[in-house]
């Protein structure tokens, strides 16, 4: 099961409308409940960008380095096979963002064997073969 961004963004803000959904989302992997979960190494080049505009370097590093020591949960770093078939999932079903993509990618890899996501954006209801779970409706 791989955790998209948006999980991390709720989780890093003070508030935010999945933060609740989002810090029982880490505490279940932490606490080793919610089991196998991977994320893309990806996540903290879209951190950094999200937040450059508003935060200070010192504040996103912080931020990052407490995603970064989440206990049990395992990062994937994309290879070029995960690139490639992000770059044809952008142009398969129209995603445009490439992370969205990557994220989407990797799910679909042999790295996560369920093919699953833990996203609230929609746009991956659409690919072929990826199965989305709304972090709001994750039974934890």
């Amino acid at each position: 099961m791989l955790i998209e961004s948006d999980i991390f963004i709720a989780y890093i803000k003070k508030e935010d409308r999945l933060k609740k959904a989002a810090t029982a989302i880490i505490n279940a992997v932490e606490n080793c409940k919610l089991t196998p979960v991977q994320a893309s190494t990806e996540v903290f080049h879209e951190l950094y960008y999200v937040f450059s505009d508003y935060a200070s370097l010192q504040t996103i590093i912080a931020n990052e380095a407490r995603i970064a020591t989440i206990k049990n949960l395992m990062y994937i770093l994309p290879d070029y096979a995960i690139y490639l078939a992000a770059l044809n999932i952008m142009d398969t079903y129209g995603v445009t963002s490439i992370f969205d993509a990557i994220y989407a990618a990797t799910a679909l890899s042999a790295k996560v064997p369920d093919h699953t996501i833990i996203s609230t954006d929609k746009k991956y209801d659409v690919i072929k073969g990826l199965k989305r779970i709304d972090p709001q409706e994750l039974k934890i």
